[in-house]
């Protein structure tokens, strides 16, 4: 079976561009960054010094006479070198937070402004829960990158660095010895690095599966509970989770393998100090120094490893949101699309032809006529092609053939902000944000006054059930499930209103609607009428017999077009329709 998701399917980015494209995200932030790592020599320098006060200090404990005051000024330079190291630590890590924190909300407002650049049919192939991850859940991994794990491991390799000159100062022939231990743990970490990072690639994959699947099956519980699915989809679940399990099983196993194998040679190397130590000729203060170096030396090399997961995770995660940053939006403003401010709302469709997938074509050589301030309606069985012609106008998908004209002007000439700005819609799956009435119907428009909104209300009958103490602040639970289907309808019609559109769509806007809502809105539908030009999609032949055009489609063709009293008189498929739906009422 084809799968159309188009979030599956990511190669591995090269490592090179991975980081070019992670690190074009530091440039604003430079100077904070520029300012760290002089901070973090700093610290650095700290550290590789603090072991000379005690070697310095076991040289004077070894001679005859015993220097006291020497011993005290050494302690308290230690702790006075400690304590300014601390400070450091502190501002260091406050200023790579901000710039952390300030980069990572960049990122993750580029991330979700793109998908809201995306087309309809390219939402339609990319699961929610795996969108959700992306922007909460990688940006997170990417946050751990500015702010801790890049100043980590330049802090460890600076380490590193600094305490092997430090032991070639003290002893050159031993620092050479330990070159075997280097290039053991080097060639191991070489190793493990490639492996967690397949590994981590992997786990990735299965937590944004997961969370696609919790998402979609949370939101469809009510369906589970009514055919009493609840053991299907749990062992479903546990098939998910036990891949992720597993996943996280073989980075246990990695690191579990890796980290005391670096601890054991490690520990090899300290005994290979001591005993050649003394063979070399070094003082017992030149052994003592060494052997703080050198254990400052592999922990560094273990933090590195520890680093390496979190390293590994980030640049996964940055991996998956470029692949979501490089998909281009499938509607998009031509270089000489026009922003239109006034609509007069005739549309014609010129033999259009369209497909969702290949060939499968959905409408073929459609063609019709609605004059400015008409209202035509489409009746067909389901999946004849009506609310595709509805999607269709509003650019939600692109036409392989044909055209379609708003005012004479080709759709896709028209800036896709100005199209929809002109064009209200009406659905028959209503949706409903959690939060108040008021702030369902403006979306946020602070342009509308408490009157307009309240007139808007009483256009469609809304005003009927928007009462009572909290009027339009009536809190509203996810999705408006705390009003019937009718009343969640009665505020899609009064939130389309509320923002003056010149065409109006309504796709089974009616559906929903129970014969008392129905009553109520029929009035309400004549005066939309008078609103500008009127696109219905409808199964309730009641609600259009005073179209102006109704148009019967099949199989994606025109096959009947007229009034009601003409479509009536040809007794054909609409005619049919008409006295089966009288019949049942």
């Amino acid at each position: 079976m084809r799968d159309n998701n188009l979030l599956t399917g990511e190669k591995p980015m090269p490592l090179k561009v991975t980081l070019k494209r992670t690190f074009r995200y530091l440039k604003p932030q430079l100077p904070r960054f520029i300012v760290a790592l002089a901070l973090i020599v700093l610290n650095v320098a700290f550290d590789i010094v603090m072991p000379l006060f005690v070697s310095s200090a076991t040289d004077s404990l070894q001679s005859n006479s015993v220097n006291l005051n020497f011993i005290i000024g050494l302690a308290v330079g230690y702790v006075a070198i400690g304590a300014v190291n601390q400070i450091v630590l502190y501002v260091l890590s406050m200023l790579l937070q901000k710039a952390g924190q300030s980069i990572v909300a960049n990122i993750r407002m580029e991330v979700f402004g793109h998908i809201q650049s995306l087309s309809h049919g390219q939402l339609d192939k990319m699961p929610v829960g795996s969108l959700v991850t992306r922007v909460a859940s990688y940006t997170a991994s990417l946050s751990d990158l500015f702010s801790e794990v890049i100043v980590k491991v330049i802090k460890n390799l600076l380490t590193i660095v600094g305490v092997y000159g430090m032991m070639l100062y003290i002893s050159w022939q031993l620092s050479l010895v330990m070159l075997v231990f280097i290039a053991a743990v080097a060639a191991i970490s070489f190793g493990f690095g490639k492996v967690i990072g397949a590994l981590f690639r992997k786990e990735r994959q299965y937590i944004s599966e997961l969370n696609a699947y919790l998402n979609e099956n949370l939101s469809g519980m009510k369906i589970i509970h009514i055919f009493n699915r609840q053991k299907f989809k749990q062992l479903e679940f546990i098939l998910k989770n036990e891949n992720l399990r597993k996943s996280r099983y073989k980075v246990v196993i990695a690191f579990g393998i890796y980290r005391p194998l670096i601890t054991f040679i490690s520990v090899l190397a300290i005994a290979v100090t001591f005993y050649l130590g003394v063979g070399f000729g070094l003082s017992p203060a030149m052994i003592v120094a060494f052997y703080l170096y050198l254990s400052r030396f592999f922990n560094p090399v273990q933090n590195l490893a520890d680093q390496l997961n979190n390293l590994q995770k980030a640049f996964t995660a940055a991996e998956r949101l470029f692949f979501l940053l490089d998909i281009q939006p499938a509607i998009c403003d031509g270089a000489d699309a026009v922003d239109l401010r006034e609509f007069r709302g005739d549309i014609e469709f010129k033999n259009v032809w369209f497909a969702y997938e290949g060939e499968d074509w959905i409408l073929k050589d459609v063609s019709f006529r609605v004059g400015a301030g008409q209202t035509c309606a489409f009746v067909g069985a389901t999946g004849a092609g009506k609310s595709t012609i509805l999607s269709l106008i509003v650019r939600n998908y692109e036409v392989q053939k044909g055209q379609i004209l708003i005012d004479g002007i080709d759709v896709k000439k028209i800036k896709v902000k100005s199209l929809r700005r002109a064009i209200g819609q009406m659905l028959q799956d209503v949706f409903l944000f959690s939060g108040t009435i008021r702030d369902n119907l403006t979306l946020g428009d602070g342009s509308f006054t408490e009157e307009q909104i309240w007139e808007a209300c009483r256009y469609v009958n809304a005003d009927s059930f928007v009462t009572g103490q909290d009027g339009l602040g009536q809190e509203l639970s996810e999705r408006g499930e705390n009003l019937s289907q009718g009343q969640r309808q009665l505020l899609s019609f009064a939130r389309t209103v509320l923002h003056k559109p010149s065409i109006l769509i309504l796709d089974e806007a009616t559906a929903n609607i129970d014969t008392e809502t129905e009553v109520l809105i029929k009035g309400s539908l004549d005066r939309m009428r008078s609103i500008g030009t009127m696109l219905v999609c409808a199964h309730r032949l009641s609600t259009i017999k005073n179209a102006d055009n109704i148009i019967v489609m099949q199989h994606g063709e025109i096959t009947e077009s007229g009034t009601h009293s003409q479509l009536i008189g040809n007794g054909g498929y609409y005619a049919k329709l008409f006295t089966l739906q009288a019949e049942r009422q």
